[in-house]
């Protein structure tokens, strides 16, 4: 069982209709047709959206989004419109808050991988292969991969995992000429931001993209290589052969599975709330990837 610990009324806008409350995400449509999406604070871990919020979370989300959207342009268009808060919606909506095209969606996760973790590591300790692409022997935890992998995934309902699924597959999905764009557009975003995060003295181990078609046009949609869709990693305390420091849930993830929250992430019921120590580091850790990643202050 997973989902939603309780999950939230959708705020009633004038002129918005309400489409979807994802994990972090409130979708809305404008008369225009436009979507209006809104970032929460909510945290997600496990496959449950937490009780607790992280504050500032969804803002940092947004605006770290917004500053890579301008890094990437040339390599790809996206779909921001305005950060624009339509009229009668709340306060808290600024700063949080896209206004963007709507796209017909690729039902395809976008991930690209240069750092061997995650879901990868389990498949590579089983087959040797991430996504049936096969690696060399001797790779471990954290290791760097001999090149970066397009590894795609089927996008899953709100509670479920996402699954892996081969290039092969994708392709069968969506045909092989839009199967082609993903993989060339998704590995020429990671690796500029690969770069952009190694300046930085960051390692961006792996990353997810969404997009869309904007008429023929491929699109990035979404939000982009924030601490939720990608795991970054301290340059300085990179050591394959265990987990890495990341920049992402791990305090969460940390304490749900330890003996202090008293809880079965195997069980069916929810997990508790987070201690206010686990929310206030987790918000630093957040605000830390921005400011390292951006180098603006965040205020």
């Amino acid at each position: 069982m997973s989902g939603f610990v309780e999950k939230p009324e959708p705020v009633e806008v004038p002129g918005l209709a309400h489409l979807h409350t994802g994990k972090v995400r409130d979708l809305y449509r404008n008369a225009a047709g436009d979507l209006i999406m809104v970032a929460s604070d909510r945290m997600s871990a496990y496959d449950w959206v937490l009780p607790t919020e992280i504050p500032d979370k969804g803002r940092v989300l947004t605006q770290l989004s917004l500053w890579w959207f301008e890094q990437l342009a040339d390599l790809a268009p996206h779909h921001v419109l305005s950060t624009d808060v339509p009229a009668g919606a709340p306060a808290d909506w600024a700063g949080r808050t896209l206004v963007c095209k709507s796209l017909r969606m690729v039902p395809v996760e976008c991930v690209a991988r240069g750092y061997l973790a995650g879901s990868g590591l389990v498949e590579y300790r089983r087959s040797r292969t991430v996504c049936g692409l096969a690696l060399p022997e001797g790779l471990t935890d954290g290791s760097e991969l001999p090149a970066p992998i397009f590894t795609p995934a089927t996008k899953a309902a709100v509670g479920d995992h996402d699954e892996n699924v081969s290039y092969e597959e994708a392709a069968r999905q969506v045909g092989a000429d839009v199967a082609g764009q993903l993989r060339e557009t998704t590995l020429a975003l990671y690796g500029r931001a690969r770069d952009i995060a190694r300046e930085r003295g960051l390692i961006l181990a792996d990353t997810k993209f969404e997009f869309g078609f904007d008429g023929q046009v491929l699109t990035l949609a979404d939000e982009v290589l924030t601490p939720d869709s990608s795991r970054f990693w301290p340059a300085d305390q990179w050591e394959p052969g265990r987990a890495q420091p990341s920049f992402d849930k791990q305090f969460v993830r940390d304490w749900l599975t330890s003996p202090a929250a008293a809880w079965d992430r195997t069980g069916e019921l929810p997990p508790p709330a987070l201690p206010q120590e686990i929310v206030e580091r987790t918000r630093a850790k957040y605000i830390e990837a921005y400011e390292r990643l951006t180098g603006i202050s965040w205020s």
